[in-house]
């Protein structure tokens, strides 16, 4: 009986779906058709998302899949921020939307967010979004004189800076009701491997297409640009790969399935690989930290020869210059090696902390403060601290919401990481989860921030699976 009730409901929530598969299918046709006269590759990339948009309809797990597989690309200029003049159409954003909507026809709104989730992440960053409004005109000029700027008004602004970055989350939250409601919710790590592989094989095919004689270029201080031509800073692709490798070093540890075990392995070393490449001073000090937590917390004679056999391994393989790189500015002072955060950054910004102290400045607040606007630091976008930006863009108020936030999340973590009930495989992801949150509060002193970022989707993907299994043990 309990069978046929469910194939009742599930037949029922089709047939419900179909006039808007048919609405879908009618859009989906003018759009390609528009695609075709005035589009090129962005309106490709964004008529498949359409397509796969489509498929989400009938069942809103297939857009949290997909959303999984590309969260690596996600945080990279592969995929168009804009296309046909619309800032926010693009292939992510599409699967984003419709999956929530297909999850909204099925299961309504109520839930899905986690209140710390709004109140300490959401409503913070959408009110500091509106403190910075007016401060729209008092920008740095610098910031508007690219050739494609990202907004050009105030309504701009406050969409890239305090809407769009709350997609990230909203990606998190889908996939965590996608594991609530699958049966055997450890089927979802199986697409981290593709996904890693992914973004991991899209750089080394941009390093053979670009023709760099030797690798060595890659490791100069005046290369850290190389893979702008991929919408991506070295140190944001050296994160991302620094993310996906701590999930995938603890999967694979514990995995039992043979197959899946050799595969995970494969991405875990491709990943290591790609990370190495990015020369990433940040990443390399993540994936330091995740390794050495992984030896700490699986302490054996295994893990201890493991570790001195990769370090042996590392030191044999890795050229003169990945260790040049490693000590860059060591022989100097502690500003070459921050890279001029020192005196060209942080030390200007810090009188302006008791601008308003309680609520902040507004997000992104870097871009008008007095310094910048004088000429008295670099012309940078955002501090290079993630604690120094919480507190001068929202405040004290806002720094100890967005910590009680990562509070709550590392309290998942580590009760998930642990539970007897879940798979090895589910268990070692969270131990990862949990050594990628301590390396992200230590990257956070030298760069990244305590708000949603594409380039720690791996991170928020855990989170989103976090609040899945949660809720799964809440149900039962």
């Amino acid at each position: 009986m309990a069978t046929h009730s469910a194939v009742l409901r599930s037949d029922a929530d089709a047939a419900q779906l179909w006039p808007l598969i048919a609405i879908g299918l009618v859009v989906f046709a003018a759009g390609c058709g528009w695609a075709i006269a005035f589009g090129e590759i962005g309106a490709f990339s964004v008529a498949l998302a359409c397509v796969a948009a489509i498929a989400v309809m009938f069942d809103y797990r297939i857009g949290a899949v997909l959303l999984i597989l590309l969260i690596g690309v996600s945080a990279t200029g592969i995929m168009p921020r804009g296309v046909l003049g619309v800032p926010a159409l693009n292939p992510i954003n599409i699967l984003i939307v419709s999956t929530f909507f297909a999850y909204l026809v099925r299961h309504g709104v109520a839930h899905l967010a986690p209140q710390p989730l709004i109140w300490c992440v959401v409503i913070p960053m959408l009110a500091a979004g509106a403190m910075g409004i007016p401060h729209f005109e008092d920008m740095h000029p610098r910031f508007f004189e690219e050739e494609t700027p990202i907004f050009t008004t105030a309504f701009g602004y406050f969409r890239e800076y305090a809407v769009r970055p709350l997609l990230i989350p909203m990606m998190a939250v889908l996939i965590g009701a996608a594991v609530a409601r699958s049966q055997k919710p450890e089927r979802f790590l199986y697409v981290l491997i593709p996904s890693t592989l992914l973004i991991a094989l899209i750089v080394f095919g941009f390093i053979i297409a670009s023709g760099i004689e030797h690798l060595s270029v890659l490791a100069t201080a005046s290369a850290r640009n190389f893979y702008n031509t991929l919408g991506v800073h070295a140190n944001s692709l050296g994160r991302i790969f620094a993310m996906g490798y701590a999930l995938l070093l603890f999967v694979w540890w514990e995995a039992k399935d043979p197959r899946f075990k050799v595969a995970s392995f494969v991405a875990l070393v491709v990943t290591a690989l790609a990370l190495a490449l990015t020369f990433s001073r940040a990443a390399y000090l993540a994936a330091f930290i995740v390794s050495g937590l992984f030896v700490l917390w699986k302490f054996n004679a295994r893990t201890v020869g493991l570790a001195l056999l990769a370090g042996a391994l590392a030191m044999l393989v890795a050229p003169f210059y990945v260790w040049r790189r490693l000590q860059y500015g060591f022989d100097s002072d502690m500003n070459t090696v921050s890279a001029n955060r020192i005196e060209l950054i942080w030390g200007p910004l810090f009188p302006e902390l008791t601008n308003s102290p309680i609520w902040g400045n507004g997000i992104a607040a870097t871009m008008w403060a007095e310094p910048m606007l004088t000429g008295e630091m670099m012309v940078v976008g955002h501090p290079h601290n993630a604690y120094l930006e919480t507190f001068y863009d929202m405040g004290i108020v806002g720094l100890v919401l967005f910590l009680y936030y990562y509070w709550t999340v590392w309290r998942g973590f580590r009760a998930l990481g642990s539970n007897a009930y879940l798979s090895p495989e589910l268990r070692g992801f969270f131990q990862g989860a949990t050594a990628a949150l301590i390396s992200f509060f230590v990257l956070g002193m030298a760069g990244n921030s305590l708000r949603p970022d594409p380039e720690f989707g791996y991170l928020w993907l855990a989170i989103g699976m976090m609040y899945g299994m949660l809720a799964r043990k809440t149900a039962s």
